[in-house]
């Protein structure tokens, strides 16, 4: 490898990876799911405790994650963590389902989102042509070079954070402040134990999915040991931060039983804050948000589809890198596939297909944390998790508890997306031949 090719390869500054931790997590939930928990639980305080345990599982998440990742500096995320900590077979498994589900579905989901949002504003333009021509335009974009690639996603990053900011600030100063403590009462004990606070913690984990986002360009982060556990933390303590103030606004501004059992609770929150333009504002400023957001998911999922490709020879070809050190046939197949969920309009049911794949990947790349350290004592780890064992056993076993609460609600969806692994095992032992290095 050339100087310039070694350059290139660590072209993502811990700035630029925080960012792409940032506009992973916040997508389209936060401004959607409080009114659904605002239908059975009528405290401030049980209702902001929420946002809060959720990011505490988040970032006892990223803590995990930053080990691995500081230890195995390499691209592929779960792909990578599994076959060397479990067995490769595993890591395939986890890989593919990363490739559809994990990013995948999600780019369509959130491009759909987008237009949905731009048409409020702009209602002569055609849904599906504005989600795949924003999906094409941003795919293009990080073919061209990572440094070029890294700017666009800084802009939109901060772009959006800061339209955040204005919001939870407009919303102190512009808003009439509603009869609604925040302090703890008699009642919120009953209120925090009861079985809708735990239904609803289970959607707003879910709205903090993506803290994880950075290890999947692990090998192109500079200083990785160093930046990778940082961007992580940093940018899981950003999102905590901000969903924490973001509704404290929601529940100071609005009425309560305004935004119980509202979907879009965000254009509830804005037209209270700015009057009757409000939803146009909330829109474009959820629209360009997701423009990071689908970047983020863009830039990240394709270097997973790599590294199977180095490692597995059916998939060579994904493994090819332009002249800037892009894997573009990897940008392309993921493209591919979110054009077809797009037209298709399949990409709900595929994340209900395998949601419970997904957070069992998850659950066994951190509780790989305590396997990597028996089965490599002698691995370097410049970084070791904070608060280990106890923040380690927090997310596993609220994520256990999640993967029992999803095979109960959805057994069908859940068995299918099982089912579903157990023809990509098949895949895997006809198509790697070849002998598969296991060590880190």
């Amino acid at each position: 490898m050339s100087l310039s090719q070694q350059k290139n390869a660590r072209g993502i500054s811990l700035f630029t990876a925080t960012c792409i931790v940032i506009a992973n997590m916040i997508g389209t939930g936060v401004f959607t799911s409080l009114g659904f928990q605002a239908v059975d639980i009528k405290s401030g305080f049980a209702l902001l405790l929420l946002w809060l345990l959720g990011g505490v599982v988040a970032l006892c998440g990223a803590l995990a994650y930053g080990e691995l990742a500081a230890s195995m500096p390499c691209n592929g995320g779960e792909y990578y963590y599994l076959s060397r900590i479990y067995h490769p077979a595993v890591g395939f498994l986890s890989g593919w389902v990363s490739v559809t589900v994990g990013f995948s579905a999600p780019i369509a989901a959130a491009a759909m989102a987008l237009a949905k949002y731009l048409i409020q504003v702009f209602p002569y333009l055609h849904p599906t042509g504005v989600a795949l021509s924003v999906v094409v335009g941003i795919s293009l974009i990080h073919t061209n070079n990572l440094k070029f690639g890294s700017y666009f996603q800084q802009i939109f990053t901060v772009l959006k954070v800061l339209l955040i900011v204005v919001l939870i600030i407009c919303g102190f100063y512009l808003a009439d402040p509603q009869e609604l403590s925040f302090l703890p009462s008699i009642g919120d004990g009953k209120t925090i134990l009861s079985s809708n606070f735990a239904v609803s913690l289970v959607y707003v984990i879910y709205s903090y999915s993506g803290w994880n986002a950075a290890v999947y360009l692990a090998s192109e982060v500079e200083e990785p040991e160093k930046n990778l556990p940082r961007a992580l933390i940093i940018g899981t303590l950003t999102v905590v931060g901000l969903y924490l103030l973001l509704n404290f606004v929601f529940l100071y501004s609005t009425p309560l039983d305004k935004l119980a059992g509202q979907l879009e609770v965000g254009y509830i929150v804005a037209n209270e804050i700015f009057g009757s333009n409000g939803s146009k504002r909330m829109g474009l400023l959820i629209s360009m948000g997701l423009i990071s957001s689908i970047s983020s998911m863009v830039l990240a999922g394709p270097r997973v589809t790599q590294v199977i490709g180095n490692d597995i020879p059916l998939f060579k070809l994904l493994a090819r890198k332009n002249a800037q050190g892009i894997p573009t046939y990897a940008i392309f197949l993921q493209l591919l596939l979110v054009t077809l969920l797009l037209i298709t309009a399949s990409f709900e049911a595929i994340i209900t297909y395998l949601g419970f794949t997904l957070t069992l990947s998850s659950f066994l790349t951190v509780l790989g944390v305590f396997i990597a350290r028996y089965k490599y004592p002698n691995l370097a780890r410049p970084y070791k998790t904070l608060g280990h064992p106890i923040t380690t056993i927090v997310f596993l076993a609220i994520n256990l508890w999640m993967l029992v609460f999803i095979f109960r609600d959805k057994p069908v969806e859940s068995l299918a997306g099982l089912a579903t692994l157990f023809f990509w095992l098949l895949v895997y032992f006809v198509s790697s031949k070849n002998k598969f290095n296991a060590q880190p």
